[in-house]
């Protein structure tokens, strides 16, 4: 496996761990986004913005 491949998805765990820390923290300090609906569409909708520039940014050779 290329070292670049690697990086690319130590990259995408990395980014995956601060956006779901992110939205844990926030859920904590703010009680009125304490829905659980709430927090898993903005986590899902983060992580989707990180995979799209990640492949948009791999696509334009």
């Amino acid at each position: 496996m290329p070292v670049l491949v690697l990086l690319v998805a130590l990259l995408l765990v990395l980014n995956v761990l601060l956006i779901v820390g992110t939205v844990v923290y926030a859920v904590h300090r703010r009680p009125l986004w304490n829905g659980p609906i709430t927090a898993g569409i903005t986590t899902l909708a983060a992580l989707a913005a990180v995979i799209a520039l990640v492949f948009n940014a791999g696509g334009s050779r």
